[in-house]
């Protein structure tokens, strides 16, 4: 548990290192990416499209309002565009950080931990969890790129990823484009209403499950 607990906490802090860096450099802001888009409105669809695959890939690296772009990607391209476009965006991070951290993952752990029974308690706790982790993931910003990248270092099997993947991520990212879609500039609150409630849902079902596996918890230590 120790050493999941730190592995967390390390990519999570890298994550919110450049988030801040992007931040408070004002490199890009959530006005910038408006602003971009619009100018690319008039364009073919396909040269937005390719934009918003590219912001939501390198929220892998570098953190980038993930629910803004989406719901910008609703308002200017559509629904189904911008489903379109979106899920390839979060599959290709998703599946990047899988892959990575399967390839490279316990090499990194290696440096964290020389305890072979710690690392074997990783990998066991993150596999029977995992799954409810990913599908809930996004009710928690940078938990999802967190989560891909333990189930790659924890040899979760691809399959239990991508199913896992799927159920928490289409129907979020259908809510969201959707609301984005029927928005303007004028009439954010779809959008608002949206993220909220998709927020706030995702929020109680996670809760559930912690009062859950509590409960089972103590009735194994009894």
């Amino acid at each position: 548990m120790k050493l999941l607990i730190k592995t967390i906490l390390i990519l999570a802090t890298i994550f919110t290192t450049t988030l801040l860096i992007i931040k408070f450099s004002g490199v890009l802001t959530v006005e910038d990416i408006k602003e971009i888009f619009a100018n690319l409105k008039s364009q073919p669809s396909y040269i937005l499209g390719a934009l918003i695959v590219f912001f939501l890939f390198i929220d892998l690296f570098i953190a980038v309002p993930t629910m803004t772009i989406i719901i910008l990607a609703g308002y200017f391209i559509g629904f189904e565009l911008a489903l379109f476009y979106t899920t390839v965006g979060l599959l290709s991070a998703s599946l990047t950080g899988y892959f990575l951290s399967k390839r490279y993952g316990m090499k990194v752990l290696d440096k964290l931990s020389s305890n072979e029974e710690q690392k074997l308690e990783m990998t066991n706790l993150f596999n029977k969890h995992g799954v409810l982790v990913i599908v809930l993931s996004r009710a928690v910003p940078m938990l999802p790129e967190i989560s891909s990248c333990l189930a790659g270092a924890c040899e979760m099997s691809f399959k239990r990823f991508l199913t896992a993947w799927i159920i928490g991520t289409i129907p979020y990212l259908c809510v969201i484009t959707y609301a984005g879609s029927i928005s303007n500039l004028e009439n954010p609150m779809p959008a608002i209403y949206a993220a909220l409630g998709i927020t706030l849902l995702f929020w109680f079902i996670w809760m559930i499950f912690m009062r859950i596996d509590k409960r089972r918890t103590l009735r194994e230590n009894q």
